[in-house]
């Protein structure tokens, strides 16, 4: 079981909430209202679970930076597993709400197998608003009977992928330059700005994911719902309600209460309680938290310490800054914590749960020596989540073991780096930029020194400089693959890495073929795993650790480099990208440091998200 606890003081919080906000303590009276019957408080339940407003790996953070409460995905997980506890009595039955929240593959996966475990025990009934690839799949797997709403629908349409490709835009139309340089045929990280369409190795290597993932995806519905002709009805959506009723996709059409009632009827239940998501945990709030902040209270430490790292990855959070301020994977805020657990002798496991499509070269060799170190005292776990692709796959190759659900993606071994300059643009509107080198005997000097320079393209020797750096890091991230995964009586060498490299991505499945994953699972095998290797008990419990910043670090106001990277992208282009594209945040962000002044970024080719 995961927990977040809290080390118990007597605070007089109601003195500091005057203190800070020049308030009165005093209640105000209620007015009188017509008398209702007030709720049942005790007696048999049904646990309602909403998922509505998705399940993040990480909650965002809330006014003064303190985080909401029961929102994330190893939160969700607990809830689950203490509903279907053998001492929790009270609850005779649940109700998953999926509204219409789009939940990535992997999640989905893992969501599907413990409510399928908790069924075995009590009423699962599930309600949503409209059911996508992945809910659906989760739905099928984990709930007894699946509602949808009268004017809802059931999007089971088939797994696709679409990448835009801007070269004809950036340079025929725009007359950018275009400077990208990639080690491995694969990596094509490049290529959405310098082609027209993908290369046939982007194609090959993109195609096979999707086939595996497709097949992952079929099988986990064709055991869920065996009747006939389902499985053939999953690729030709959307469907109504009714007709999705009709195909056997779903059993009822109503709305949540309707849903609601039946389980309550089902087991018997006299009273309904939320336990995640809107609605659940509602005493307390933002206040609260800042108070236990403000007096030093945090999560108190456990045997096995759960840290999430989610995001691209940089060595500021100039990076993540430019879509939303402080987050990512932070290498300064990931050694602090890392630092933490290692000294740290009431923790004897630590389990990563990541989700990364990369970003900076250097922050992930970084993270990936103080992960080492942690190794070498305690056994240290990973579990991949969406993807641990280029850089994400480059941190988790530290662990001692690592466990990924089937729709998962890994690998993307490779490094691209590169600018965009607007030299020629700026020379189509009669704006002409001279450089005027201090070594004036010397050949190429000027493209040499001003190399960054948005106005200068690279002449041929400078891009053969800059790939020679490029080429090191690949070399680089080989050897560190290589090394992370040789422990626990496995070796992997170079040239066997190699063969799974140059931007190559893989499924979970192909990824554990290939041993750059050790065990197909989701974070609940992983914790288990961890118990396994510290000799722990099943009951151990499981702390969750993070790397938020606190309140005073909300204060600070940001480094240079992160107003560099801030002043890359305005406010309005940086609210359209996030609300109108929200799948491309991962993929900018992850290419960010490349803004930052890094010449190599290990990033996944593009943002790839099943829904």
């Amino acid at each position: 079981m995961i927990a977040r606890t809290t080390r118990a003081r007597t605070l007089a919080s109601c003195a500091i909430a005057s203190a800070l906000f020049v308030s009165g303590c005093e209640g105000r009276p209620r007015p009188e209202g017509p008398h209702t019957e007030p709720p049942k408080r005790t007696g048999p339940a049904i646990s309602v679970i909403d998922l509505g407003s998705g399940v993040p790996e990480q909650e965002a953070p809330s006014l003064f930076g303190s985080v909401g409460r029961k929102k994330s995905f190893d939160e969700l997980l607990n809830v689950i597993a203490e509903s279907g506890a053998e001492k929790n009595k009270k609850t005779v039955g649940v109700l998953v709400k999926f509204g219409g929240a789009n939940i990535g593959a992997a999640r989905s996966q893992e969501i599907g197998e413990q409510l399928e475990k908790l069924k075995a025990k009590k009423k699962v009934f599930c309600h949503a608003d409209g059911l996508s690839n992945t809910t659906f799949m989760a739905a099928a797997r984990g709930c007894s009977s699946i509602y949808i709403s009268p004017a809802g629908e059931v999007e089971a349409v088939g797994i696709a992928a679409q990448i835009l490709y801007m070269r004809r835009l950036l340079a025929d139309e725009l007359h950018l330059s275009i400077d990208m340089l990639q080690v491995g045929k694969f990596k094509g990280a490049e290529e959405p700005l310098t082609r027209d369409g993908p290369s046939p190795e982007a194609r090959q290597s993109l195609t096979s994911v999707l086939v595996d993932m497709r097949q992952a995806w079929l099988e986990t519905v064709r055991k869920a719902r065996p009747q006939p002709g389902i499985v053939e009805a999953l690729e030709d959506g959307p469907y109504s309600p009714t007709k999705a009723k009709e195909i056997g996709l779903i059993d009822e059409v109503g709305y949540a209460a309707d849903a609601l009632a039946a389980v309550k009827t089902a087991a018997s239940a006299v009273r309904e309680e939320v336990v995640f998501g809107s609605g659940a945990e509602e005493k307390g709030g933002d206040l609260e938290d800042l108070v236990r902040a403000l007096a030093g209270e945090g999560s108190e430490s456990g045997p096995i310490a759960l840290l999430r790292a989610t995001g691209s990855i940089s060595m500021t959070s100039g990076g993540n800054g430019i879509l939303g301020g402080r987050g990512g994977i932070i290498e300064k805020d990931i050694d602090r914590t890392l630092r933490s657990l290692e000294k740290d002798d009431d923790v004897k496991a630590v389990v990563v749960r990541i989700d990364s499509p990369g970003g900076s070269a250097l922050a992930s060799d970084l993270i990936w020596h103080h992960l080492m170190r942690v190794r070498k005292k305690k056994p240290l776990v990973f579990s991949v989540g969406e993807m641990a692709a280029s850089g994400g796959m480059y941190l988790a190759s530290a662990g001692d073991y690592i466990f990924a659900e089937p729709m998962s993606i890994v690998g993307s071994i490779g490094v691209v780096g590169g600018k965009i300059g607007a030299g020629d643009a700026l020379e189509k509107i009669g704006v002409h930029a001279e450089t005027f080198p201090a070594n004036i005997q010397k050949p190429g000097a000027a493209a040499r020194a001003a190399y960054e320079s948005p106005f200068m393209r690279w002449d041929d020797a400078t891009r053969a400089r800059v790939l020679e750096g490029m080429t090191s890091v690949y070399e680089l991230f080989l050897s560190r693959v290589a090394e992370g995964r040789s422990t626990r009586g496995r070796t992997m060498t170079r040239e066997k890495v190699a063969e799974s490299a140059e931007g190559k991505i893989f499924s979970g499945v192909e990824g554990q073929r290939r041993g750059l994953v050790d065990e197909i699972g989701g974070l609940t095998a992983a914790i288990a795993k961890a118990r396994e290797l510290a000799k722990l008990p099943e009951s151990a419990h499981v702390a969750v650790v993070g790397t938020k910043p606190s309140f005073l670090d909300a204060l600070d106001p940001p480094g240079p480099a992160e107003e560099r990277v801030r002043g890359a992208m305005t406010p309005s282009a940086i609210a359209v990208l996030e609300r109108l594209a929200p799948d491309l945040v991962p993929f900018v962000s992850s290419m960010a440091p490349l803004a930052e002044g890094e010449r190599a970024v290990v990033a996944v080719p593009y943002s790839l998200t099943v829904k």
